[in-house]
């Protein structure tokens, strides 16, 4: 009894009630709602798990080497901004957290990543200023006193700024004739983890066109960096 009192409460981390009755109550595996909300859920918490490390290696990869060669601070920052929009959009619209949960670990990561870039070329106040003044603008955004609508207008433009983030380090990337230290594991699992949310961001948010189109445009920009990081990767083994 236990054990299956255990089961139950971890099933219903992911299922509603109703879909673990439909599946081990009645046994009916094939009911489709519950099905795509299972798969949904299941996801999400994968994507959220994943997110906690996938950008450990870049991290390590700086650290490693005591430099940030080759990223650019610019679309850290506009990665930031975007990472932000959608955590305070889906904060403030009561999404649900498998919806959204990586937004958290991805912005502490990637601000992270700002900061040690700064540090290690030379700008160590920089870095602290930098940390404190991204930490006092999520607090405000999170806050409940900024509007919704606000939050909207920012989504909207996060199409823009996943384009501006990634085609700014693509660019930098094509001028170097390098990818530098971007990591192609992390930016792998970065493209994986964009697709994945094209799913269960249409299950989790009714299909909400703003993140949707996010996800997708991340996807196709995910791909070109992972793109160049193998084409580059390729040409100075052989060089």
């Amino acid at each position: 009894m236990a054990a299956t009192s255990l089961f139950q409460k971890l099933a219903l981390l992911i299922l509603p009630e109703n879909c673990y009755d439909e599946f081990f109550v009645k046994f009916n595996f094939l009911d489709v709602p519950c099905l795509k909300t299972a798969i949904s859920k299941s996801l999400g918490a994968i994507i959220i798990v994943g997110s906690v490390i996938v950008k450990l290696p870049q991290i390590l990869k700086i650290i490693q080497a005591k430099s940030g060669e080759g990223i650019s601070m610019v679309s850290i920052m506009f990665e930031m901004a975007a990472i932000s929009a959608t955590w305070s959009y889906s904060v403030g619209n009561s999404f649900p957290f498998s919806a959204w949960g990586e937004a958290f670990f991805l912005a502490f990561q990637t601000t992270l990543i700002g900061a040690l870039c700064l540090h290690f070329n030379g700008k160590s106040l920089v870095a602290a200023v930098f940390v404190a003044t991204y930490s006092a603008i999520m607090f405000v955004l999170l806050s409940g006193a900024v509007p919704l609508e606000f939050l909207a207008l920012l989504q909207s433009m996060n199409i823009g700024l996943v384009i501006i983030s990634r085609m700014t380090q693509a660019y930098s990337n094509y001028s170097n004739g390098n990818t530098g230290q971007l990591s192609l594991i992390t930016f792998t699992l970065l493209f994986l983890g964009a697709v994945a949310r094209i799913f269960t961001s249409i299950q989790e948010t009714g299909g909400d066109p703003l993140i949707v189109a996010t996800y997708c445009t991340s996807t196709m920009c995910n791909g070109i960096l992972v793109s160049q990081i193998v084409y580059y990767g390729r040409k100075s083994k052989k060089d």
